[in-house]
């Protein structure tokens, strides 16, 4: 992703959350600036998770844009937005992998970076984590 659609991606995020009271009346979907906002997202986490020491070599055989483009359509549904996720239910998907919470804490802790990078507030930032810690059971350990 160019620097200018990051910095639109980042524009329309803040467009997003200066809305206000507007807001209150928003699903977290459009909240987080839709689609696109979700897509920058997903690829800072890939670059961060990419770097990360603790858990890259877990991500080795992934291909970015099957990641990316799952993870957006997980996020979008869960979130309120229009997509369908399609892929492998999460246990099916992480089955046999014997992820620990080590690897699971860490995906998190690289996912607040990726949301703090975009300057996701505090209340969407707790609402997206609630989604993802929402898998946990079905991906540690499995």
């Amino acid at each position: 992703m160019t620097l200018i659609s990051r910095c639109t991606v980042a524009g329309l995020l803040a467009l997003c959350i200066s809305c206000g009271a507007a807001a209150a009346d928003k699903n977290l979907y459009e909240r987080l600036g839709g689609k696109p906002a979700l897509t920058a997202v997903v690829n800072e986490l890939w670059a961060v998770v990419s770097a990360d020491q603790r858990i890259n070599a877990l991500f080795a055989k992934t291909k970015p844009e099957v990641f990316g483009s799952q993870l957006v359509d997980f996020l979008c549904e869960a979130s309120g937005g229009p997509c369908k996720y399609q892929g492998k239910d999460m246990k099916n998907a992480h089955s046999g992998m014997k992820l620990t919470e080590a690897d699971f804490n860490a995906l998190a802790d690289d996912t607040v970076r990726a949301l703090d990078k975009f300057k996701v507030p505090a209340g969407e930032k707790s609402e997206v984590m609630g989604l993802l810690s929402s898998l946990k059971g079905d991906v540690v350990g499995h």
